[in-house]
């Protein structure tokens, strides 16, 4: 309660999360083996009673491991602007029964107790023998547990792509480009990086004109998006549906007198519907093959059209 009084609402659930619910949960399962365990001392087995509560467990600790992310950052923006926070905790953690361990230390205990029932269960799997009906739910109950730990690998992935989506969508600008929401659902950020624009103009004497101009490529799984970069913003020239309107070609560039280090991309259909292509170069080889496979790569994560 005294904690609860220097945070706001919002903090407060931010920070503890469903604890009450990942708590209940803890209590039920434990309820189930220490009534295995008055039956007899040598339990028979365990794995059907972790299947029996999986769904509990699903629905306990996901949500808690992927709302860590949120967590551990209040944590550290608290430490550092709100004293009265920071004075509180101290005298809480320095309670004789908080046995020397931090705030930190309890609020990760829900993720170390789901990682560490599947390898407990892998161990009693071990000791069995193969040819017992327990084998059966240990196996069951171990992917179970090993589909919940997955569960929650994949929701703080996906929470994380989604922040930075949000943190790319304040710094870009689409000036008078066609704008379209940069956050969607199921789009992720694949690779990033700077390039050279290589820019061909005729001359008078009929040889060709070669300057460079900067451009900022960021290839996310279902867009392709072409920026000026200026102080962290980046102004936008040019967009595709990624990977079905990008291709990639190779150039002849000493026959072209173009920069070793030149590629060819094309867009099919850019923002505005019409095709176009840019000369792009590298700075060095590695950059441009890793690029190249980049914007070539046909995986079925990138077959994702939804915009």
């Amino acid at each position: 309660m005294e904690l609860s009084l220097t945070l706001p609402k919002m903090e407060h659930h931010i920070l503890f999360s469903n604890l009450d619910q990942v708590k209940r949960v803890s209590e039920r399962f434990l309820l189930s083996l220490e009534s295995r365990f008055a039956e007899s001392v040598v339990m028979s087995q365990v794995g059907d009673l972790v299947l029996h509560h999986r769904a509990a467990l699903r629905g306990a600790y996901i949500p808690y491991i992927t709302n860590m992310m949120y967590q551990e950052t209040l944590i550290r923006r608290l430490l550092q602007g709100n004293r009265e926070f920071v004075e509180v905790l101290r005298k809480l953690e320095g309670d004789p029964v908080c046995q020397r361990q931090n705030l930190k230390s309890f609020l990760v205990l829900p993720f170390q107790r789901i990682t560490r029932l599947r390898i407990l269960l892998e161990n009693i799997l071990k000791l069995t023998p193969s040819d017992t009906e327990a084998v059966v739910s240990l196996k069951g109950s171990i992917a179970a547990i090993h589909q919940i730990v997955m569960e929650c690998d994949h929701g703080v992935q996906c929470l994380k792509q989604t922040e930075e989506l949000v943190h790319l969508d304040k710094l870009v600008d689409f000036g008078s480009v066609k704008s379209i929401p940069l956050i969607s659902r199921g789009r992720h950020l694949l690779h990033e990086g700077s390039l050279h624009q290589v820019i061909v103009e005729g001359s008078p004497h009929g040889k060709s004109m070669i300057s460079l101009k900067d451009i900022y490529l960021h290839l996310f799984n279902n867009l392709l998006l072409l920026s000026l970069r200026d102080v962290g913003c980046f102004s936008v020239l040019d967009y595709s549906v990624f990977p079905a309107h990008v291709e990639v070609g190779q150039l002849k560039t000493e026959l072209l007198g173009l920069p070793a280090e030149s590629f060819l991309l094309r867009l099919s259909q850019n923002h505005a519907g019409v095709p176009i292509a840019f000369i792009l170069a590298a700075d060095t080889s590695s950059d441009r093959e890793t690029w190249i496979k980049a914007l070539s790569s046909e995986t079925d994560e990138k077959n994702t059209q939804d915009q």
